[in-house]
């Protein structure tokens, strides 16, 4: 068995295994991170050598721990690193590199329709009808996307929507509201197939997820990271936000959004969404115009720009060959909108 994981700010781990009578055999781990004294890459496969099949990523992280030289120094390496890929050896996870991966980025479409495409284009993955798909959104007018399981009146004042003319709708992911002006967000999709995140916790996923777009902000002369659960942050704030919904069906799949504030108009923002205390306190700040840096002040570069360097940077990594939305899935998606995503049912099913 093979595994694959990359470290989230760090390198490569790569293990290769076999279960024999229940427990882990013949135990290899390798990759490009930096590990000091040269023999405790033996005492990691001593370590797990031998311990039982399903031991989950943490009961392997201490073994691994409890093995080490205490003089072992890890530079891109981690003990829960190795652990998840050996948890995703044992589920024979895919890897980017087994896709050929299709990228949609077409005209602007009416926020319903954004709503309606994300679930039709996840499914049709799952379904192994379509490929692993990127797709970049383009807006065609301003909107707050509010999460699943958010209430709609503690997140949107009515009166501010209608004066600057925003609609409101809801995703099928969880996660908190999103401002959106066609000129100002950069917003993409990922429909992947369950298997690219098999052996990964949730939380894990997004990390996995996000860190090839840390790569073309890094090449943008921006360092950015991961900030746990759904964050992507900068020293000067946070950039962007993440959600994610695993869809069911054929060999499932999980759909990874992200939402990227290119420019924001902070006033109108506050004028339209409900950001209470709490959340600006757990965000470590006591000021909602603090709490996203715009893309545009960080890079110098138009939005169109951003977003090419995102796609180059993708397609360098992955490789990446450009489609279009099928007939048959617009279809679905507009009966979706009318269905679903446009109706005051959906976006006020949580009050």
């Amino acid at each position: 068995m093979h595994g694959e994981y990359k470290v989230p700010g760090g390198k490569l781990v790569v293990v290769d295994l076999d279960v024999e009578g229940g427990a882990l055999r013949k135990v290899r781990v390798a990759g490009d991170f930096f590990l000091e004294p040269d023999d405790a890459i033996l005492a990691i496969d001593a370590a797990l050598e031998g311990a039982p099949a399903h031991t989950d990523t943490a009961g392997l992280a201490a073994r691994i721990d409890a093995a080490l030289p205490a003089s072992t120094v890890m530079l891109g390496l981690t003990s829960e690193g190795v652990a998840v890929a050996v948890r995703r050896a044992l589920a024979h996870a895919t890897e980017w590199s087994d896709y050929d991966w299709q990228l949609i980025h077409e005209a602007p479409q009416s926020p319903a329709l954004h709503m309606a495409l994300d679930e039709v284009i996840t499914a049709e993955v799952a379904a192994g009808r379509r490929p692993p798909t990127l797709r970049v959104w383009e807006w065609a007018s301003p909107a707050v996307i509010i999460g699943s399981f958010q209430s709609l009146r503690n997140e949107v004042d009515p009166a501010g929507a209608a004066r600057h003319g925003i609609t409101v709708v809801r995703r099928i992911s969880g996660g908190g509201a999103m401002f959106v002006e066609p000129g100002n967000t950069i917003t993409y999709s990922l429909s992947v197939p369950d298997s690219l995140v098999s052996g990964l916790s949730f939380a894990d996923s997004y990390a996995y997820l996000d860190d090839w777009v840390l790569g073309a902000l890094g090449d943008m002369g921006i360092k950015a990271w991961y900030q746990p659960l759904n964050d992507i942050a900068t020293d000067a704030g946070k950039i962007a936000g993440a959600a994610q919904k695993r869809v069911v069906g054929g060999e499932g799949a999980v759909l990874h959004h992200v939402t990227m504030a290119y420019d924001i108009d902070a006033d109108k923002m506050l004028d339209v969404l409900r950001i209470g205390k709490e959340k600006l306190s757990d965000k470590g700040t006591g000021s909602a115009k603090k709490r996203v840096d715009p893309l545009r002040r960080q890079t110098g570069l138009t939005r169109e720009a951003v977003i090419e360097r995102m796609i180059d940077s993708f397609r360098t990594r992955h490789g990446l060959t450009r489609g279009n939305v099928t007939d048959e899935e617009m279809a679905r998606a507009e009966e979706l909108v009318a269905t679903k995503f446009g109706t005051e049912e959906w976006t006020a099913r949580v009050p």
